[in-house]
């Protein structure tokens, strides 16, 4: 079974390892329905189970039976199925605090640069994620396992097709920074709303300049004759400064 079929048809994702099962469990926020484990490895795992409605199934296989079920040798011995559990885009945004960091993403369909963001808006504090429909989906099983399971305690939504990401966010007072190299403010002289966006675009492409001209533009200050990094990178550099200029303001 391919895995766009599992999310396509019935909603479902699967989440691979240990660290990745924990997050799922703890965080609560998508359904666990089911949970397969190498048999050498149920007796480690009895403490993180003990949680589980006693109607989740937890079945355990041979490795050898476990490996022939997936495809191929799965060293971690650990797979859960989950049913994803998503907001409705105007439900996320009205329940942010009065002050609130969000992630906004903007047409970035690499499952490692979705993977890595993820772990970058939790590991700095942010409040949501949201996405316009050109992203890729953050619970594609890649993505969940390089967030370290991220993707499945951070809250998120997905616009749908058509919607306008900058205007959704600034009809619930979100003030909307886009990062680009042509930006108009370097990043560390930025002061952050009280409420703030930081939006991130496609390697390569970039943001729009249709967005770029409703938006307050920011750029990370490099050495000459390098304009630009990776998407996940940069937005750890400006989650850590956006985090941390966020605490003084009132």
């Amino acid at each position: 079974m391919r895995e766009r079929d599992l999310v396509g048809r019935s909603g479902l994702f699967v989440a691979e390892g240990r660290v990745v099962l924990e997050k799922l469990v703890q965080a609560g926020r998508h359904p666990l329905v089911s949970v397969l484990v190498a048999e050498q490895r149920l007796e480690g795992l009895r403490g993180l189970l003990a949680p589980l409605p006693a109607e989740t199934p937890v079945y355990a296989a041979a490795q050898e039976v476990m490996d022939a079920i997936v495809g191929f040798p799965i060293h971690r011995g650990i797979l859960a199925l989950g049913r994803r559990a998503e907001p409705a885009p105007e439900a996320l945004l009205a329940g942010l605090p009065d002050k609130a960091l969000v992630v906004a993403l903007s047409a970035v369909a690499n499952h490692d640069n979705m993977g890595g963001v993820f772990r970058n808006a939790a590991a700095f504090g942010a409040d949501a994620v949201l996405l316009d429909a050109d992203c890729c989906d953050p619970l594609y099983r890649k993505a969940i396992r390089v967030s370290v399971g991220a993707a499945l305690t951070m809250p998120f939504a997905r616009l749908p097709a058509g919607a306008d990401l900058v205007g959704v966010l600034q009809a619930h007072g979100v003030e909307v920074l886009a990062l680009s190299p042509q930006g108009a403010e370097e990043l560390d002289e930025v002061v952050p709303a009280a409420r703030t966006a930081a939006l991130f675009g496609a390697e390569g492409p970039g943001l729009a300049a249709g967005v770029l001209a409703r938006t307050r533009t920011v750029r990370i200050a490099m050495a000459g004759g390098f304009d630009s990094l990776n998407v996940a990178t940069t937005s750890g550099i400006v989650l850590h400064r956006l985090a941390a200029a966020g605490r003084h303001v009132t």
